[in-house]
């Protein structure tokens, strides 16, 4: 039985989460980003686990996406056996910034 799905990231995810990242740490306190990293934790989980688990997203069809805090949203495509994390999306930016490559 598979143990779950390997999960790998893209570089333009990577940027994202870290600009989110400096944002909480400048604007927001540690119990926020702690919140953050908890609940990102554990929406991983569930996509390494199930990664049809979450909905097919609106503007493309092999894209899934999770909302893990009001505010954030990660896009993801599933490939056999692995998950490719492709953003890690601030809602409060115009959904046309979005970069899903």
């Amino acid at each position: 039985m598979k143990n779950g799905y390997e999960i790998l990231w893209t570089d333009n995810a990577l940027i994202e989460l870290q600009k989110t990242i400096i944002y909480l740490e400048e604007n927001w306190t540690e119990k926020e980003l702690q919140n953050l990293v908890t609940q990102l934790e554990h929406t991983l989980k569930l996509i390494a686990q199930n990664p049809h688990i979450f909905q097919v997203s609106d503007f493309k069809k092999e894209v899934r996406r999770a909302v893990v805090l009001t505010l954030n949203t990660l896009y993801y495509r599933i490939l056999e056996d692995k998950v490719e994390i492709l953003s890690f999306f601030s809602n409060r930016q115009n959904p046309k910034k979005r970069k899903l490559k």
